[in-house]
């Protein structure tokens, strides 16, 4: 009397909710399946669980799977000429990383740097070890170090020579801020140019389809997915090189605005130091 037909018992398995939400897992993944049907047969806990958290794990693992093969299958479409393409944009990234960590304002032109100074030379110059801390500093430390090391050798030196110091200083700073930039412009230039020609060879293969009289279809798909591959890659590599070149820039000249006023109110700061009076404009 206790003991159900086997019938009746299948049945009220194959009808339960939780044989439904594996049922619908396994088919999802069949990798899956056998390991849900270990645990099902120890413990409707782990059953559950396998359910819910496994198929989740193995798809985010075969998706990323099936996004490299879809970027290497549009390589391998776009044909030889992307294989430049790729090469500028390794170069760009690199170039733009280099500049962000170079062109840091704390390693440029610290706000704090000018203001010590010119309380240091207040009442006389600094010894030559904070001279050469100062240099070591930064970039305007260097330029900022350039009149104190000239005045700390001739202390007797003029106005004009400590101004062409500055000068000097900053024009060396100036090309280390610079570097790099003109072959980040570079690549922004010539990363159109490499897909457009990208898009001739495309074209060329388009046309060299044509040429049999069959029309073969999968040399036509590959000419065309080859200018359109390459005129697209050459677009995406350009617009952010672009862009952050133009970014550097104006950085750059934002420092050298910096570096030019600084380096003029340390020399005011000096003329009076050395020569015992007042800058003019004060009293």
């Amino acid at each position: 009397m206790d003991k159900q037909p086997a019938g009746r018992r299948a049945g009220f398995a194959a009808s339960s909710p939780l044989h439904v939400v594996l049922q619908r897992s396994c088919r999802d993944d069949g990798a899956a399946a056998g390991l849900e049907h270990g645990f099902s047969s120890h413990n409707p806990r782990l059953r559950f669980a396998s359910a819910k958290a496994l198929p989740s794990g193995l798809s985010a693992l075969v998706q990323s799977h099936v996004e490299g093969v879809e970027l290497l299958k549009i390589v391998q479409e776009a044909g030889w000429p992307i294989w430049p393409l790729i090469l500028c944009s390794i170069a760009a990234v690199a170039l733009i990383v280099e500049r962000f960590m170079a062109l840091r304002t704390a390693r440029v032109a610290p706000g704090y740097l000018l203001g010590e100074v010119i309380a240091v030379t207040r009442n006389g110059l600094p010894s030559q070890d904070v001279i050469t801390k100062l240099a070591e500093n930064s970039l305007l430390g260097g330029v900022l170090a350039s009149g104190l090391k000239l005045l700390s050798v001739d202390p007797r030196v003029g106005e004009v020579q400590l101004r062409q110091t500055f000068e000097g200083a900053g024009r060396d700073a100036a090309h280390k801020m610079d570097r790099y930039l003109n072959a980040l412009g570079s690549i922004a230039a010539a990363a159109p140019l490499l897909g457009l020609f990208g898009t001739v060879v495309g074209m060329i293969e388009i046309f060299g389809s044509q040429g049999t009289g069959a029309t073969n279809p999968a040399e036509l798909a590959h000419g065309i997915s080859t200018a359109l591959y390459n005129t697209a890659a050459g677009l995406v590599v350009a617009i952010p090189s672009l862009l952050f070149y133009r970014y550097f820039r104006g950085r750059v000249d934002d420092y050298l605005h910096t570096l030019e006023q600084s380096s003029e109110q340390l020399l005011t700061q000096l003329v009076r130091v050395t020569s015992g009076r007042q800058p003019v404009g004060t009293k």
